[in-house]
């Protein structure tokens, strides 16, 4: 498994759970880091079906927007299903703003969205 230093990690009846451990995914490197350990989660530990859990986050820069969707395009290229939970209102707000909660599966809590894979 890789060494998150932005995620923390739970397997869940064959879903992986991720937190993000940052208040605020803002800056470049951070971005970047936390981008490539999303990304290995699904190239080098094959993991097929991810749900990020935003309990912790307050603010999600445009960046980090982006390597979602990119997270989303790698999942779907080895058939698996990608969840978020846990938004809060003002996050979730800028999913709709940019319409990314039409191409995302939102879900309220960490327990609907497990229920949903």
């Amino acid at each position: 498994m890789s060494d998150n230093q932005h995620l923390e990690i739970n397997e869940v009846g064959g879903v992986t759970v991720v937190r993000f451990v940052d208040k605020k995914i803002l800056d470049a490197v951070n971005i970047q880091e936390m981008g490539q350990e999303l990304f290995d989660l699904v190239e080098k530990d094959s993991r097929k079906n991810l749900l990020l859990n935003f309990t912790n986050v307050e603010f999600l820069s445009s960046a980090a927007l982006n390597k979602l969707i990119v997270l989303n395009n790698k999942v779907k290229g080895v058939g698996g299903k990608l969840r978020f939970s846990s938004l809060r209102p003002e996050i979730y707000e800028v999913f709709v703003i940019t319409r990314l909660n039409q191409l995302f599966d939102i879900k309220d809590s960490e327990s609907e969205a497990l229920n949903s894979f």
